[in-house]
Parts: structure tokens; C-alpha cells; sequence
């Protein structure tokens, strides 16, 4: 039977080491629809959120730098996967949906619980649109749809939608665009990470550092672009509940999903530094297609560079939308979000989806109407900022879990190695934030503080209910 809206009660805020496995491990018996994920699906779900459209640009934003940019990928791709070790452990100890939310909650309480939701939820529904909109970008290269502001607007709701419906449809139609679009986006992208290689010249690649100042200044300016790149390591944890055998299955696809993007980011980086020359590659606005022509003569490589791009963000968009109404759907259940977002139907939160798809929208509209990107792009910003807060709260509870093993007869070993990786994972989610900027952070801690009213009146409400019960 489809669950079409039925409410559980709320959880205890006690801890729930000792919860049922039924419940931990999410599975509510919603129906043919809700199918588990396996290790491949769940392995696609986090490569397909961490790669989505930036990457077709990323060669040319660090290009000016210098080939020195491939070192901080190289200790960003560290920090990414140790934050990535790190969810896999947490999700060893709490297999339920909701990832960073769960790990907070456990270890500190409902506040922190409900600022690790908030924050995410605000993550998932602006990047969403900022997704969409630039998705556009690619779409125009294969249909003129640019020239009008409306026509654009359109096909931007359009890209939205498509995925929110396929969310409605359910689960095992979740996963299976998620699959087929990680797989189509891959081919091309590998095409030119690997077939570049045998088209290497050294002669493209440049000076080591280009233009002035000083090397650990090129390595955090270029970090600083490439940083975002890398979110996204904690969706499998998100759909902990969606994942079959999920204490064995999160950490590996987080771990293995993580590093296949990493893989194919520096690869594909190096190849496209070796096959377009330095200064064309740093006035370039389509590298990858800069790269195929180069290797294969002709134009179509911008067509078939767009196309890729257009599947690559399509599915990031399907599998964000699942994650923007996972979160908010854990945080529902345990009474921290309004209860309409524990609705779930086919295995699929349809409030959470519908709310976030509606927002997202309006401020596709909004950022059309104003016509001016800059409101946008400081939300998108903003969000990169709301990001690290789950993030640093997981990390967080990591570290207290592994403070308090040391007085419970822990392996000596395995307790300093799990520190040293989580100590990697805080430093990665500071430079998170540092790599927002100053505007963006000013201006997320506001969002921070209208989530902190939310939970007031929420508490306020959940407190007299209970006192009307008693």
C-alpha cells in the first residue's frame, strides 16, 4: 500500500542507538515504486550530484594560474574524500535518511539537529535553480532558446520539472535516471579525460604559475574556484534510508563515488591543459569543446560537448531534487520541520519535492524578471556557505564520537587514523567557507538566524502540544 500522507508520530529526542532495524535503516514499506538502492546507484547518485555542469568550464577558470592549479585539486581531492571517510562512518553508526541532520542531532541535540536540515534544505532548493538556469546556457547551443528572457525562463522551469516528475514517479524511476544519465554524461567526459591523453602535447600546458605573486596565493585563489566542485560528497549518506544495506553500502559509494569524480575532474583538467594551447584555453568559454576539436578537427565538438553538459546537469538536478526533500523529511518525522514533510508516497517525500521545486522556480522567475544575475549569483554563493554548516556539524559529531572512544577501550589505531581523516575533513569544510567569501557568509548567517525563528515557533508549537497532551 502507497503511504499518501499519513504522519508518524514524532521520534524521541533521545538518542536511538537502540532504534529498530526497520527503522534505521528507513525502509517503510511504500510500495512497488520504492525500490532500495544498490551500491551502482547509489555510487552514481553522489558522482552524478558532485559532477554536474562546472565541470565543462573548470580548465579555463584555473587556467590563468597556471598548471600549479593541479596541486590544489590534488589537496582539495584529499580533504574531499576524507570528508567522504568520514560520512561513511558516521552512516555506519546511523544508517537512516538524512545524513548530516542524524549525525548532528545524535550528538548534540534537536538545535543543532534542525540547523544541519535548515541549512541543507536552503543548499538543495537554490542550487537547484541555480542549475536550471545554467543549463540554459548549454540548452541554447543545441536549440536557440537564449534570446528571449521568457523563452528562457521556460525552458529553465522545464529542466526543473522534468526531474521533480520523475522524483513523483518514484524511487526506482529515481535511480534509474540517475544511472543512465551518470553513464551518458560519463562517456563523453572520458572521452576527452582519457583519449587527451594520447593527444599530450607539453608545449600547451604553459608556465607552472602564471602572472605574479606567490605560489600558496595561486594555489588558494584556484582552490578557491575549484572548491565547489566537490559538492555533493554526502548524498548517499542523505538517502541512507533508500540504500540497500546501507551500514556497508554509504561509505563505499561515498568513498568510491567521490574518488571516480576526483579521477575524472584531473584527468579531464590535464588532458584539456595539453591539448588547447595556454592562451587560447584561458580565453576559452567551452574548453572541452576546445579540447575535441583539437583532437579530432572540425567544430561539432561544441555540439557534442553541450549535449554532454545538458545530460550531465539533467541528472544532477534529478538527483539534488531527491536530496533537497530527503533532509527535511528526517527532520519532519522527529518533529524539528513541519509534519506535511514526512509525507512520503512510493519512497519518494512528495511535499518535500513539491515545496522545493515550487521555490526553486520562483526564483527562477524572480532572477528572469530582474534581469540582472548578480541577486542570483550571491545566492548561489550563499549556499556554498549553508553547505559547510552540515557539513562542519557531521565532521563535529565525528570528532566527539572519537573523543569519547577513547575512554571506552577503542582500537588505539583505527582511533588515531578516524581522527587524523576527520581533523582533514574539518580543515576541508573551513576552507569551504573561506572560499565563499565574506559577503556570502555575512549574508548566510541571516538565512542561519530566519532558521533559528523557524525552530522557535516550531518548539513553541511542539510544547504546547504536548502539554495539551499530558
Amino acid at each position: 500500500m502507497h503511504d499518501t500522507g499519513t504522519v508518524p508520530p514524532p521520534a524521541p529526542a533521545q538518542h536511538t542507538a537502540g532504534t529498530p532495524a526497520s527503522r534505521t535503516a528507513g525502509g517503510y514499506g511504500d510500495g512497488g515504486h520504492a525500490r532500495r538502492f544498490g551500491l551502482p546507484v547509489a555510487t552514481a547518485l553522489v558522482m552524478g550530484n558532485i559532477i554536474g555542469g562546472g565541470i565543462f568550464l573548470l580548465p579555463a577558470s584555473v587556467a590563468p594560474y597556471g598548471t600549479i592549479s593541479l596541486v590544489a585539486f590534488g589537496l582539495l581531492t584529499v580533504g574531499a574524500i576524507a570528508l567522504a571517510l568520514v560520512f561513511g562512518r558516521l552512516a555506519e553508526r546511523h544508517p537512516r535518511t538524512g545524513g548530516p541532520y542524524v549525525y548532528a542531532r545524535e550528538a548534540f541535540g534537536d538545535f543543532a539537529g534542525f540547523l544541519a536540515a535548515w541549512s541543507y534544505w536552503i543548499t538543495t532548493w537554490v542550487s537547484n535553480a541555480a542549475l536550471a538556469v545554467a543549463a540554459v546556457g548549454y540548452l541554447d547551443v543545441l536549440v536557440p532558446v537564449a534570446g528571449h528572457r521568457w523563452t528562457a525562463c521556460l525552458a529553465a522551469l522545464t529542466l526543473q520539472w522534468l526531474p521533480a516528475l520523475a522524483n513523483f514517479a518514484g524511487t526506482r524511476y529515481v535511480g534509474a535516471v540517475q544511472l543512465v544519465s551518470t553513464v551518458l554524461k560519463f562517456v563523453p567526459l572520458l572521452l576527452v579525460a582519457v583519449g587527451g591523453l594520447f593527444f599530450f602535447d607539453p608545449r600547451n600546458l604553459g608556465p607552472f604559475q602564471a602572472g605574479g605573486g606567490s605560489a600558496i596565493g595561486a594555489v588558494s585563489a584556484s582552490a578557491a574556484i575549484l572548491l565547489f566542485s566537490y559538492l555533493g560528497v554526502e548524498s548517499a549518506a542523505v538517502s541512507a534510508g533508500e540504500v540497500d544495506d546501507p551500514r556497508r553500502n554509504v561509505g563505499r559509494a561515498t568513498v568510491i563515488g567521490t574518488a571516480g569524480a576526483a579521477l575524472v575532474y584531473l584527468l579531464g583538467t590535464v588532458s584539456v591543459f595539453g591539448t588547447v594551447a595556454h592562451d587560447r584555453l584561458v580565453a576559452s568559454a567551452a574548453p572541452f569543446s576546445d579540447a575535441v576539436d583539437a583532437m579530432f578537427g572540425g567544430t561539432w565538438g561544441g555540439w557534442a560537448v553541450a549535449l554532454a553538459a545538458l545530460v550531465s546537469m539533467t541528472g544532477c538536478l534529478n538527483g539534488w531534487t531527491l536530496m533537497s526533500a530527503q533532509t527535511p523529511y528526517a527532520a519532519a518525522r522527529d518533529g524539528l520541520f513541519p509534519a506535511a514533510f514526512a509525507r512520503r508516497r512510493r519512497g519518494v517525500p512528495t511535499v518535500g519535492v513539491g515545496v522545493t521545486v515550487v521555490l526553486a522556480s520562483l526564483l527562477t522567475v524572480y532572477n528572469y524578471a530582474s534581469g540582472s544575475g548578480k541577486v542570483f549569483e550571491m545566492l548561489v554563493l550563499i549556499t556554498t556557505f549553508t553547505a559547510t554548516v552540515p557539513y562542519l556539524l557531521a565532521t563535529a559529531a565525528q570528532l566527539s564520537h572519537l573523543v569519547a572512544g577513547r575512554h571506552e577501550g577503542v582500537d588505539r589505531a583505527r582511533l588515531v587514523r578516524d581522527g587524523v581523516v576527520a581533523a582533514v575533513a574539518v580543515a576541508f569544510s573551513m576552507w569551504l567557507v573561506a572560499g565563499a567569501g565574506y559577503a556570502a557568509v555575512y549574508q548566510g548567517v541571516l538565512f542561519l538566524f530566519a532558521g533559528v525563528v523557524v525552530h522557535a515557533l516550531l518548539s513553541a508549537r511542539r510544547k504546547a502540544g504536548a502539554a495539551d497532551a499530558g
